[in-house]
């Protein structure tokens, strides 16, 4: 194993001091995790996709994910409780958007990615 000259240990000493100033707490870290979960998951990746589109309620959620509505409203459950997603009543629908637009702009930012690999 190379052992770093002294001017590379003193950049890599700056670049760790830098690295454990900007980390953010433990729980923002879980935080983050918990949310990068949420929307790794297939079903609940198409329902934002769906929800890019605009606000739509769960009949017409389940019909563009081409879903069951029993499993899209257990997705929905998680994405709300993770505030990916918020809800508000009209009349007898609740009514789905996106709550958190950077969220839309990772997943803008995969697909990109994906598009331009093949």
């Amino acid at each position: 194993m190379q052992k770093d000259t002294p001017a590379q240990h003193a950049v890599h000493e700056e670049r760790m001091r830098l690295a454990l100033e900007q980390m953010p707490s433990d729980e923002d870290v879980a935080t983050m995790a918990a949310r990068f979960k949420a929307i790794s998951e297939p079903s609940r990746l198409k329902i934002l996709l769906a929800l890019s589109c605009g606000e739509l309620c769960v009949e017409h959620i389940t019909a563009a994910v081409e879903g069951n509505q029993s499993a899209v409203s257990h997705q929905l459950k998680t994405l709300k409780d993770n505030k990916i997603v918020k809800a508000r009543r009209n009349g007898k629908q609740i009514m789905y958007s996106v709550a958190d637009g950077h969220i839309m702009a990772m997943i803008a930012v995969a697909k990109e990615h994906l598009d331009c690999n093949e």
